[in-house]
């Protein structure tokens, strides 16, 4: 330590702040952080919560929004008009032609990564996949810097289970992981008493009691994170904000809006939860590993994905959230522009599509471009890395931050991602 204060010269602060990064794990480059402290301020005009839509097992981008009218390539997949001129989607996606407006379409995104749970991992975290640790996702790092809104309501909400390769809360503490609902119209399961409130508040100050001198010996911050864990749920049994779980407060209209599939419904209580303050939900629709029959699948997937998110982007709208609200539609790679024998299309990190929409996005453009046939980014090639950084300056998180995990690496939001501000208004 010496070593270190004679060759940086550091003040008092940054020497508490390097001993901080050395004993107590995670914190802050740019600052002595506690538990406390970390949070900062989100930038003027950018979006409070995320809503994202994971497209698992591979989205085709040329049967979607990247189409190659007149191409061998695109199949019998033809483009519709939208409400933005010059701008052609799927005609799988007649009701989002009518949202273009209010959507930045990005045909320029690239990777490496071809295997489904390495690629998820990877567009989930920025980061490869390591046995040694687990990298926080976009939801963890967005409750992280801007902490949550709602005290009464988780911080992150995955919705579906089909997506998941982590993109929890890492090497976060307990607090940053998500709570996974697998049934979005069933309720927040097992979240009532089962006692009555007497009976329930007696057991919990035992328990208090019995673990009173275990917290006095080992004050360190795993257990202080477990022990408000607890508190939280405690509180939350007794929250009227349990009732954002109950999809029945909704008018059967709405409802039927979104579509009686599970990932309809879990967009209409996403809607909720972000109305209810929730900060980051992922929503996800598995099958789009087409690798036959990609013209009769992705049509089934894309009636599916296509009724849900345009009900979504008009209940965010008429429920005033949309400004708040950054929607994220992605996957982990595309498929082969070239149909193979079996009326498929195998996968294809080298060139694919994604969507983002309301917050502060432009809306009704499109970035990069692919050849002639969909199998090369010719303009405007965007990283994984790239993509996430823009997600997260578009959350308003201070991309270029570095935190350190228990093990004392450095990491950020978005690894080495540069965001593109000029997709923002």
């Amino acid at each position: 330590m010496q070593n270190i204060l004679k060759t940086d010269s550091l003040s008092r602060r940054l020497f508490m702040q390097k001993s901080a990064a050395a004993f107590l794990g995670v914190t802050a480059i740019n600052g002595f952080a506690t538990e406390n402290d970390m949070q900062v301020a989100q930038r003027k005009g950018s979006a409070k919560h995320i809503i994202y839509l994971y497209m698992s097992g591979g989205m085709s981008h040329l049967d979607t929004f990247d189409l190659k009218p007149g191409h061998k390539n695109q199949g019998s997949t033809r483009a519709i008009k939208t409400n933005v001129d010059g701008i052609r989607i799927s005609e799988y996606l007649p009701k989002l032609s009518k949202h273009v407006d209010k959507m930045t379409i990005i045909n320029s995104l690239t990777s490496t990564a071809g295997a489904h749970e390495q690629a998820k991992y990877l567009m989930h975290t920025s980061y490869e996949q390591r046995a040694t640790i687990k990298h926080p996702g976009i939801g963890a790092w967005l409750n992280k810097y801007h902490g949550r809104l709602n005290k009464n309501l988780p911080g992150s909400v995955f919705i579906g289970g089909d997506s998941r390769i982590d993109g929890g809360g890492g090497f976060f503490e307990p607090e940053f992981e998500p709570l996974s609902i697998n049934n979005p119209t069933s309720g927040l399961k097992n979240s009532r008493r089962r006692m009555s409130e007497k009976e329930f508040k007696h057991r919990l100050t035992m328990s208090e009691k019995l673990d009173k001198k275990f917290h006095e010996k080992y004050d360190v911050k795993q257990v202080r994170a477990y022990s408000q864990m607890y508190k939280d749920a405690t509180r939350i049994m007794s929250s009227k904000d349990l009732e954002v779980f109950n999809l029945n407060n909704e008018s059967q209209k709405v409802k039927n809006s979104y579509g009686s599939d599970l990932f309809g419904q879990g967009c209409l209580l996403a809607r909720r939860l972000v109305e209810h303050d929730v900060r980051s939900v992922e929503v996800s629709l598995g099958g789009w590993d087409t690798h036959q029959n990609n013209f009769v699948s992705v049509h089934e997937k894309c009636a599916v994905l296509d009724q849900a998110m345009a009900a979504l982007l008009s209940d965010l709208q008429r429920v005033g959230k949309l400004k708040d609200t950054l929607v994220v539609l992605t996957t982990e790679f595309g498929r082969t522009p070239k149909i193979n024998q079996n009326s498929g299309r195998d996968h294809y990190p080298k060139a694919f599509s994604s969507v983002i929409a309301g917050g502060p996005t432009k809306g009704g453009t499109v970035y990069g471009k692919t050849s002639e046939g969909g199998e090369e980014v010719i303009d405007k090639p965007m990283k994984i890395q790239d993509f996430n950084a823009t997600i997260a300056y578009g959350l308003g998180m201070p991309v270029e931050a570095t935190l350190f995990s228990p093990s004392k690496r450095p990491f950020k939001v978005a690894h080495k991602g540069k965001p593109v501000k000029e997709l923002f208004s």
